[in-house]
């Protein structure tokens, strides 16, 4: 397994990050290859420019700039993304790396003269998980119809590999939340991560 782990919070001692590390914790105890990309520690710019933009379906050159990033996402076969649900949706940071990385030739493939529509690009990734925290309860979430969600485990999740495995959880009434209830979601949280990757073979130590 090859994950690569999306995380996005802008304070290191957020429940958050606590979710990141069991997340990691997991991939490692399951042997996994383990890319971690840290979009506020990293410095990241989620912000599409005016020549990205001109150069968006050029797929000769719309990776140049993003080269590191566009080689994880090659890279894995795992994808997993931990953020905070802010306004129902995805952080403006996640929002502008989903932006600027997955471009087409890479995440998907744009219509042409045989295609009418948009096809998959990300067909290695066999595996999406998404762990959030939401202020908002659970109902007034599905109320709103969580766009943040529906972006990544519909939208990401499409242009995935056809019979990609999905994992999801949310904290919700983050804001309210107890000693608890944070780690009763932990266990949750473990318990989810180890059904995502319970049919990976955990490597055996070599005798001598």
């Amino acid at each position: 397994m090859r994950a690569l782990v999306v995380y996005s919070h802008p304070r290191e001692g957020s429940f958050n990050a606590a979710i990141r590390d069991l997340v990691l914790d997991k991939l490692q105890a399951a042997g996994a290859e383990i890319r971690l990309i840290d979009l506020y520690k990293s410095g990241f710019d989620p912000r599409l420019t005016s020549h990205e933009l001109d150069i968006y379906e050029d797929t000769s050159m719309n990776t140049h700039h993003i080269a590191e990033q566009v080689d994880a996402l090659r890279w894995c076969d795992t994808l997993i993304f931990v953020y905070p649900t802010w306004w129902y949706g995805l952080p403006a940071m996640l929002k502008g790396w989903l932006d600027r990385i997955m471009v087409p030739g890479i995440a998907f493939l744009m219509p042409d003269e045989a295609n009418p529509d948009i096809r998959p690009g990300l067909t290695h990734v066999k595996r999406l998980a998404v762990f959030t925290t939401c202020g908002a309860s659970w109902w007034l979430t599905r109320l709103v119809g969580a766009p943040g969600k529906r972006t990544l485990l519909r939208g990401v999740r499409f242009i995935c590999a056809k019979r990609c495995k999905t994992a999801f959880a949310a904290h919700y009434l983050m804001d309210s939340s107890t000693p608890e209830s944070r780690a009763a979601h932990l266990g949750k949280v473990a318990r989810k991560m180890d059904r995502f990757i319970g049919d990976v073979p955990v490597p055996q130590p070599v005798r001598a």
